[in-house]
């Protein structure tokens, strides 16, 4: 019996859910920036006050992989964690760093 597209949309939140809390236990890492780059911009980053971003977040996002966070413009993970997708992707011009193309 095929499954209906709820039941597919149902069972990738549900995947997706339990890659969140591996990732959450091991330690959180996304596009090469680990848990403190991450707590580091999260002010940066999260409405309604958003602050400019520290030397520590930059530093973090420097290293990171720019075209891998790029990735995440419209998906629901960023939203879900608190973080405003349009403040995420204004970051690297607020710390002088070149954004890829097309982001």
């Amino acid at each position: 019996m095929p499954m209906k597209g709820s039941k597919v949309g149902v069972l990738g939140m549900v995947v997706l859910g339990l890659l969140l809390i591996v990732e959450f236990t091991s330690g959180l890492s996304i596009c090469k920036m680990n848990d403190d780059g991450l707590t580091s911009c999260k002010p940066s980053v999260t409405q309604p006050n958003p602050v400019r971003p520290s030397a520590s977040c930059c530093e973090a996002l420097s290293a990171a992989d720019l075209r891998c966070l790029c990735s995440y413009r419209n998906s629901f993970v960023l939203p879900s964690l608190g973080i405003d997708p349009e403040l995420a992707l204004a970051l690297p011009t607020k710390c002088n760093l070149t954004s890829p193309p097309n982001c």
